[in-house]
This record gives structure tokens, sequence and C-alpha cells, in this order.
């Protein structure tokens, strides 16, 4: 039996992070890639972080668009923030599972071929 397990919940609820986030898994755009996209928008507004992304040339921009749009939503809906007055506060790409491919080569030969997936995470925050 545990000891204490109504206190210890208590702390662990009151210890839980109560920023507005969203997780977009399996993206199949290399980690690397996304990397280059989130530095653009960490730690600006949300209006500016939108305005970046949307008009930013790369194919991670989108994925990254649609996760930041479901945290503002999140933040909206569930803990009733508003969107003016938001920020990002964390955004990072982790690597998801990698495919791995075969490419035919001469003499009978293959080359492996690694599509690497991402796992993008944008935590937002109220400007205080």
């Amino acid at each position: 039996m545990a000891t204490r397990s109504k206190a210890k919940a208590l702390a662990r609820a009151e210890s839980k992070d109560r920023r507005p986030k969203a997780i977009a898994k399996y993206i199949r755009i290399s980690p690397s890639k996304v990397q280059i996209v989130l530095d653009l928008i960490r730690g600006q507004d949300y209006k500016d972080a939108v305005a970046i992304l949307k008009t930013t040339a790369k194919a991670a921009a989108e994925p990254i668009l649609k996760c930041m749009n479901s945290a503002a939503a999140n933040a909206e809906v569930n803990l009733g923030m508003n969107k003016d007055t938001l920020y990002v506060a964390e955004c990072f790409a982790d690597q998801g599972p990698t495919l791995k491919r075969m490419q035919p080569v001469s003499r009978g030969r293959g080359y492996r071929i690694l599509k690497r997936t991402s796992h993008i995470t944008v935590i937002l925050d109220e400007r205080a």
C-alpha cells in the first residue's frame, strides 16, 4: 500500500504545468529542419509568430502553425486565456521513429535511406 497517497496526489496536481501546450507527433520532416523554423518563433508573441510562420517558405512551417493554433485553442477553451496575451514560451522538436528504406544501386547492393520523423511541441504562456 502506498502511504500518503492523497497528499502525494495533491502535491502532484499543484506542481503540474498549467501552461497550454500542443504536441504534433510523427511529422514526416527531420527534427533538424523543424528546429530551424522553431528558432524563428521562440519567445515571440502569438500573433507575430503566426505571421512569421505564414510567410516562411519552409515545409516545417505548416505543421508548426497547426500545432501553435491548437495550443492557442487549448488556452482559450480549457484555461480561459486570451489569445492576444499569449507568447511562445517553449518550442522544441524531438526525434520520432525513423522509417528505413532501401535504394537499389549497382552490383545488387542497396543503400539505406533514413526517413526521419519528428514530434513537435509548442508551449504557450501569458505575458504578465
